[in-house]
């Protein structure tokens, strides 16, 4: 949320920084195509002097520019655009490279091949993946074990209270692997922020306005959101609770997750999340949750975070 995509004030997002680093987060995770580098380059001044004591993770495979090879997951673009990063967040290496999607044009070995050898030069420490099905992130590991490839160690899934699907396999899949998982979205972009109540008006956001599909009311599917996310802040609110508390703990809690990425773009937003982690949520809490939303489902499949290429009408007998 730092830099054209929300918050454009560089001076607040490295107050942000600062005041997160003070209060025990070490870990710090960005993207090249957040605010198209301008996220990175954000975070690249906020920790200078710092490096050595925070775990820096970013990301590649999205549309950086204009021409047609400036996006995906060969060799050619990893090559590329880790340089890139680098120099954004003025580092020499990076802790977690992680690949943003799934790319179902391009090998998982050509893929792997590259970033372990940024693994072998020295300029990337781990790989990690993000948003991918359950099916690619065992076959990921499958072509790294074949081939004597770095395998990725982390996933890094949309995962809330109104996101759950990846509680049928992603979680499962990433436990057995053993693989660390550090969800993205914790606060269903915004709709468990508390501001998300029936009967309130809609909230607006840079958000809401670069994605509306997650948030356009006339959809149905945003229909049942809200009222889930009315009857999860009730359920907080009878439990001396935040829904942003809740709503984080619920994440945190979970067996197979290491640590919840939350994105502040304001002070303010940064100061009611912390101390979530501290929480611990009851059975009884839990059952009611699961009444809410059901295990293993998502409310709006949009939310999911990618779309299934099996699933096209060209792949459907069309």
């Amino acid at each position: 949320m730092f830099g054209e995509w929300g918050n454009g004030d560089h001076k607040e997002s490295n107050r942000i920084i600062e005041r997160a680093l003070e209060a025990g987060i070490n870990f710090i995770d960005t993207a090249d195509v957040y605010s198209r580098g301008e996220s990175e380059e954000i975070v690249g001044r906020a920790i200078k002097g710092k490096r050595d004591d925070i775990v820096l993770a970013t990301k590649f495979h999205g549309t950086m520019g204009d021409g047609p090879n400036e996006a995906g997951n060969s060799r050619r673009w990893v090559i590329r655009e880790v340089e890139a990063s680098l120099k954004r967040l003025q580092t020499d290496w990076i802790d977690l490279y992680q690949v943003h999607r799934w790319d179902p044009w391009t090998d998982h070995d050509e893929t792997l091949g590259a970033l372990s050898d940024l693994v072998h030069q020295g300029k990337v420490r781990y790989i990690g993946s993000s948003t991918y099905p359950a099916a690619q992130m065992v076959k990921a590991q499958w072509v790294a074990a074949k081939r004597g490839l770095q395998r990725y160690v982390t996933e890094q899934p949309p995962y809330s209270l109104l996101v759950r699907h990846v509680e049928a396999d992603v979680l499962p899949t990433a436990l057995e692997y053993g693989m660390g998982v550090i969800p993205w979205s914790p606060l269903a972009g915004g709709w468990l922020s508390g501001k998300w109540r029936k009967g309130q008006d809609t909230p607006q956001s840079s958000r809401a306005q670069r994605i509306p599909q997650r948030f356009d009311m006339s959809n149905p599917a945003n229909q049942a959101k809200l009222e889930a996310a009315d009857a999860l802040a009730q359920l907080a609110e009878e439990n001396g609770l935040s829904l942003i508390h809740l709503a984080l703990a619920f994440v945190i809690n979970h067996p197979a997750v290491t640590a919840a990425i939350i994105g502040p773009r304001t002070f303010e937003q940064l100061e009611s999340q912390l101390g979530a982690a501290d929480v611990k949520l009851s059975a009884e809490i839990l059952d009611r949750i699961d009444e809410i939303v059901a295990p293993g489902t998502t409310v709006n499949p949009v939310d999911m975070g990618w779309s299934n290429p099996a699933l096209e009408p060209s792949a459907r007998r069309r």
